[in-house]
């Protein structure tokens, strides 16, 4: 299984959060997001802080993939 953090990036869009201020109110570092543009692992704790400041729960803003939707795109 593989995590996709598509949904994160249209949510943020929508709320008109922009990259700095994630950052900031969120208290993450520019790393996390890079990580979540490249659906990497990103901690629990930094998906809990992202949630908290968008007021939204983990399944708004990442989905797991499987080996399938991987490879079939």
């Amino acid at each position: 299984m593989a995590v996709n953090f598509e949904k994160y990036f249209k949510l943020a869009e929508e709320k008109g959060i922009t990259y700095s201020q994630i950052l900031k109110d969120a208290n993450i570092s520019g790393n996390v997001l890079t990580r979540m543009r490249r659906n990497e692992y990103v901690s629990l704790e930094s998906i809990e802080k992202i949630c908290r400041v968008l007021e939204c729960d983990i399944t708004d803003i990442l989905e797991f993939l499987s080996e399938e939707e991987i490879v079939n795109g």
